[in-house]
C-alpha cells in the first residue's frame, strides 16, 4: 500500500526532498495569495488606511494560522511514522485521532479568539483611524478557523503519506476563487475589508472540502472503519505530546511578531501600510523555507519510523544545501528588485512607502540563511518526534524578536523594528543546530550499540 503514495525511506534524499518541496512551495505561495489578493485589492480600490487595517491584523492571523498549522502537523507526525513503518491499521487510528482532536481544538480557538479580539487589538496599539475595519476583518477570519483546520489537517495527512501535489492543486483552485470573490465583495458589493475576510474564509473552506472529496474518492488506505475510531489513549497522548508543543512554538513566534506589530503601530498608519506591503513581498519569497520545513518533518518522521538514522542525517545535509543556495538567490532578488513590487499594493504615496519597503527588505535579506536553518531544523526535529526542544527554540525567537522590538519602539526606530525578525532567526537557528547534533549523536550511539539497520 505504501507504493500508492510516496515512500521517502528509499531513493536519493536530495532528489526526493526537491521533488517533495517544490509542490509544497507552490502551494504555500498560492496560499499567500489569500492575503496578497486582500492586500492588493484593498490597497488599490479602498485605500491605504484599509490596507493598514488588514495589515495591522496580520500578526493575529499568523497567530491563528500558526497554531492551526502547528497543531495539525504535530497530530500527523505519528501518521507519517506509522506509514513509514508499514503499519496501515495503526496509521488509520492516528488519522481518526487527529480528526477528533482538530475539531475540538478548532471549536475552542474560534470561541476564544472571537471573545477576546477587541482587547487584543487595543493591547496592540491599533491606530484609532483603522480600528473598526481591523476589528471587522479579523472577527470574520476568526469565525472561519474550522475551515482553516479542515484544509490543514487533510493536507497534512496527505503529506504524511508522501503526497504533496494534491494539496497544491486544491490551493490553486481556492486561491483563484479567493481573488474572484475579493473582486465581487470589495468592488461589486463595496464591503471593504470585511469582503476580503469573507472571501478568504470561503476559499479556505473550499480547499478543505476538495481535499476531503479526493480522499473519499481516491485514497482507500485512508477510509476509516468503525474499529479505527477506537483510537485509544496512547495515540491521543502521543499526538498531544507532539502537537501541543508544535502549536505553542508557532504561537510563541506569533506573540513575538505581535510585539513587533505593537511597536510598529506607534509609528503611524503610513509605516504600517509600508510594513504590510513589505511583509507580503517577504512572505512570497520565504514560503520556500516553510516548504523545506514541511518536507523535513515528513522525511524525518517516515525515516524515523523505518529506523534509518543514517538516512535522516543525509536528508538534513541535502536540505541544508538546498536552503543555502536558495537563500543567496532570494536575498539577491529581494534586496535589489523586491521594492518595485510595492506597486502591486499601493496607489497613493507610492514613493514614500516604497523607500520604507526597501529598508525592510534589505534588513531581512542578509539573514535568509539563518531563516533557512530555523525552518529546516525546527520542523525536521519535530518530525523525529521531539516536541519540547523545538519549542525552546521558539522561546529564543520570542526573546530575540521581543527585545529588539521593544527597544525599537521606545526609540521610534523603523529600521530597528525591521531587524526584530532577523534577531529571532539568528538566536533560534544557533540553538536548533546544537539540538540537532545532540539528537543525532544520541541516535547514532543507539544504532551502533544495538546493531541497527544503518
Amino acid at each position: 500500500m505504501k507504493s500508492a503514495q510516496n515512500d521517502m525511506t528509499v531513493g536519493n534524499p536530495m532528489k526526493i526532498i526537491l521533488g517533495f518541496t517544490l509542490p509544497i512551495f507552490l502551494g504555500n505561495v498560492f496560499q499567500q495569495f489569500y492575503n496578497m489578493a486582500d492586500a492588493v485589492i484593498v490597497g488599490k480600490f479602498v485605500g491605504n488606511k484599509a490596507l493598514a487595517a488588514v495589515g495591522s491584523t496580520g500578526t493575529i492571523m499568523f497567530l491563528i494560522y500558526g497554531f492551526v498549522v502547528g497543531m495539525t502537523a504535530g497530530f500527523t507526525v505519528l501518521t507519517a511514522q506509522k506509514f513509514g513503518a508499514g503499519d496501515m491499521a495503526g496509521m488509520r487510528k492516528t488519522v481518526a485521532g487527529a480528526g477528533i482532536l482538530s475539531f475540538l481544538v478548532g471549536a475552542l480557538l474560534t470561541v476564544l479568539f472571537m471573545a477576546f479580539m477587541k482587547p487584543l487589538l487595543i493591547l496592540m496599539n491599533t491606530p484609532s483611524d483603522i480600528f473598526a475595519d481591523a476589528y471587522a476583518y479579523i472577527m470574520i477570519v476568526s469565525g472561519g478557523i474550522l475551515a482553516q483546520m479542515l484544509y490543514n489537517l487533510l493536507s497534512s495527512i496527505l503529506r504524511a503519506l508522501g503526497n504533496s501535489k494534491l494539496p497544491l492543486y486544491f490551493l490553486i483552485i481556492s486561491a483563484l476563487l479567493n481573488i474572484v470573490l475579493d473582486l465581487v465583495f470589495i468592488i461589486g458589493f463595496h464591503m471593504g475589508a470585511k469582503g476580503a475576510a469573507v472571501a478568504t474564509v470561503i476559499a479556505q473552506g473550499t480547499a478543505g472540502v476538495l481535499c476531503l472529496f479526493y480522499i473519499i474518492a481516491r485514497v482507500p488506505v485512508l477510509h476509516l472503519k468503525r474499529e479505527d475510531l477506537h483510537v485509544g489513549s496512547t495515540i491521543y497522548k502521543n499526538q498531544l505530546r507532539i502537537g501541543v508543543p508544535m502549536a505553542l512554538q508557532y504561537s510563541i513566534t506569533a506573540i513575538g511578531t505581535m510585539m513587533v506589530q505593537s511597536s510598529l503601530n506607534i509609528l503611524g498608519s503610513t509605516l504600517v501600510a509600508a510594513y504590510t506591503a513589505a511583509g507580503r513581498i517577504e512572505q512570497v519569497v520565504t514560503q520556500a523555507y516553510v516548504a523545506m520545513g514541511t518536507t523535513m518533518a515528513t522525511y524525518g518522521a517516515q525515516n524515523m519510523g523505518a529506523g534509518s538514522v543514517k538516512r535522516i542525517r543525509e536528508g538534513f545535509k541535502a536540505c541544508t544545501i538546498i536552503g543555502v543556495v536558495y537563500s543567496v538567490a532570494a536575498a539577491t532578488f529581494i534586496m535589489t528588485a523586491g521594492k518595485f513590487m510595492t506597486y502591486l499594493f499601493v496607489s497613493e504615496d507610492v514613493e514614500v512607502i516604497m523607500s520604507s519597503v526597501d529598508i525592510y527588505l534589505k534588513c531581512i535579506g542578509i539573514f535568509f540563511i539563518p531563516l533557512a536553518v530555523v525552518n529546516i531544523y525546527r520542523n525536521g526535529i519535530q518530525g523525529l518526534g521531539y516536541g519540547l526542544l523545538p519549542m525552546m527554540a521558539g522561546v529564543a525567537e520570542l526573546i530575540g524578536r521581543g527585545v529588539v522590538a521593544v527597544i525599537a519602539g521606545k526609540m521610534r526606530s523603523y529600521p530597528g523594528v525591521c531587524l526584530a525578525g532577523p534577531a529571532a532567526w539568528v538566536l533560534a537557528g544557533g540553538l536548533l543546530l546544537v539540538m540537532y547534533f545532540y539528537i543525532m549523536n544520541v541516535h547514532m550511539k543507539k544504532v551502533f550499540g544495538t546493531n541497527g539497520k544503518d
